[in-house]
């Protein structure tokens, strides 16, 4: 509540059987149907009030479509490479149509 003493608020919620505590979060991700919010840096609250937990979330975010298909890194593509001497578009070609199961690309590019 603006302009009231922090210390004289926290002591009011204590009396109402309400706890707070700061979550130190560096990334919160909300997915939608449609869309990810993606908060950098926000400030997370976990509050307790008789028994139910909440969180309270707070910072500048940003909207971002979802992305297709599975997240295929780089330490995955070079296993793969170095099992099966496979180029790296080869790889991540069959990782994406795989959905990013490793044994089964590997397993397929063995069999070529």
């Amino acid at each position: 509540m603006p302009g009231m003493n922090p210390r004289k608020m926290q002591q009011m919620m204590r009396k109402m059987g309400i706890q707070q505590q700061e979550v130190g979060a560096v990334e919160v991700i909300i997915k939608t149907k449609d869309k990810q919010l993606v908060f950098s840096n926000p400030s997370v609250s976990k509050v307790n009030m008789m028994g139910q937990e909440t969180f309270q979330l707070t910072g500048n975010f940003e909207e971002l479509p979802l992305s297709s298909g599975p997240e295929i890194n780089t330490e995955d593509i070079e296993l793969v490479m170095g099992q099966t001497n496979a180029t790296k578009e080869r790889v991540s070609e069959l990782l994406k149509q795989n959905n990013g199961d490793i044994a089964k690309t590997i397993l397929e590019l063995s069999d070529d």
